[in-house]
């Protein structure tokens, strides 16, 4: 019999048996990814196509993205979302700076025939001018209102400076969509689409045969040659002030430019990134949020492109508040570089980050995106190893050493919204 009196007893993470999808090769820079291992009967099916923000104009990327189902000659939009809805399947499709992710989800037994309804959109997608107008006037809509908020520009001026000089920094204006022409969509579309595709992933328990089918339908899609990206930034240091009258609140931004998973410090990095704020219990947390009460919520972050990445702390505070807030923020910083973390904080760290790689690895559909999350810098599952690793080892006078390397206060870009 149980003793439900008696707490189980807690156990450290050793390992983690991590199982690969198999790789099926469609082109020679577009791999194909297939997790089997589904005790399921549903289905994900996601395209990535080299159609980020910084192919060109990154307004152009977005309405592109916006109209992939807007029709054919012999469907209307509601006629290919109808055909989706009568399988039982739904999608979404993810914008980035470097790519975009379509994603289906089904019952494995409807993935085929959803594969076939994005097959023919994609085919045939002939924009029509009133799908465009029609997505025009929402997009403007909900810049204007956007602009209204303290966080979105915020988040704006602070990507333009983080990114400055390079086609990372653009920001899609209310007069740019009064130029845009149905052609540019179409050329575009074609570019990056028709000749775009970088990878293919699918999770599900399907027959070989139907997979098969999948693939060599989806190779006239591939990417030519491969796909080359910027590494070359350099953020715009010092504080940039954005008025904005009446404003109750200030949106406060606050990092700089850094590195992804190639870099070797990226593990130490995420683990000193985790106490500053990237849980709830951490340093920004505890100060700013519980004990001034300055904010409902603070985070730091630690963001990852193709080539580069950045670091970052984001938070709403009262107006009146925001001074204060910064320099809590910059204290937090300096106590990270000057003290040692103590034993007692960095093993619940410890504890914290291994329960959540763990919770990552829980299932097909997570043990995927892990996956995908390391492919997409040619690394492996191996990386894992080294971050469980990495976490168990690390002391605290590495995390000291990493804060003064990494989180000096003059090397960051400031962005005060209110």
């Amino acid at each position: 019999m149980i003793k439900r009196k008696n707490a189980p007893s807690l156990k450290a993470i050793e390992k983690i048996n991590f199982i690969s999808p198999v790789k099926i090769q469609l082109g020679e820079h577009t791999p194909y990814f297939w997790m089997k291992e589904v005790p399921n009967e549903t289905a994900r099916l996601d395209f990535i196509f080299h159609a980020g923000t910084t192919r060109g104009s990154n307004l152009i990327s977005s309405l592109v993205a916006g109209l992939l189902f807007s029709g054919t000659a012999k469907k209307t939009s509601t006629d290919i979302h109808n055909e989706l809805d009568d399988l039982g399947a739904f999608f979404d499709v993810g914008l980035g700076h470097e790519s975009v992710l379509v994603s289906f989800y089904s019952l494995k037994k409807n993935i085929l025939a959803v594969f076939k309804i994005f097959e023919d959109a994609l085919e045939h997608v002939n924009f029509p001018q009133n799908e465009i107008d029609e997505l025009i006037t929402d997009r403007k809509q909900k810049l204007k209102i956007n602009c209204e908020k303290v966080g979105f520009l915020s988040q704006r001026a602070f990507q333009k400076n983080l990114f400055q000089g390079t086609n990372y920094a653009h920001q899609t204006e209310l007069e740019d969509y009064d130029s845009v022409r149905r052609e540019e969509i179409i050329e575009y579309f074609s570019k990056n689409y028709k000749n775009g595709l970088r990878k293919v992933v699918l999770v599900g328990a399907l027959d070989e045969v139907q997979v098969t089918e999948i693939a060599e339908k989806s190779k006239k899609w591939c990417l030519p040659e491969k796909p080359l990206f910027e590494n070359n930034f350099n953020n715009n240091k010092g504080v940039f002030q954005l008025e904005k009258k009446d404003a109750v609140q200030s949106a406060v931004r606050i990092g700089k430019t850094l590195f992804n998973k190639n870099h070797s410090d990226f593990l130490g990095f995420s683990i000193l990134n985790t106490i500053l704020g990237d849980y709830f219990g951490s340093r920004l947390m505890k100060n700013i949020r519980e004990d001034k009460g300055y904010t409902y919520g603070i985070s730091s972050t630690e963001a990852e492109l193709a080539k580069s990445g950045y670091f970052m702390i984001g938070t709403e505070v009262g107006s009146a508040q925001k001074d204060l807030a910064i320099q809590e923020i910059k204290n937090e910083i300096e106590r990270l570089q000057k003290d040692l973390v103590p034993d007692e904080e960095l093993e619940l760290v410890r504890n914290y980050l291994l329960g959540q790689l763990l919770k990552s690895a829980d299932g097909p559909y997570a043990m995927t995106d892990l996956f995908l999350s390391v492919d997409a810098y040619d690394l492996d599952f191996s990386f894992y190893e080294s971050y469980i690793q990495k976490v168990k080892n690390i002391d605290a006078e590495e995390l000291r050493a990493l804060a003064v390397k990494y989180l000096a206060w003059d090397s960051m870009t400031i962005v005060i919204a209110g």
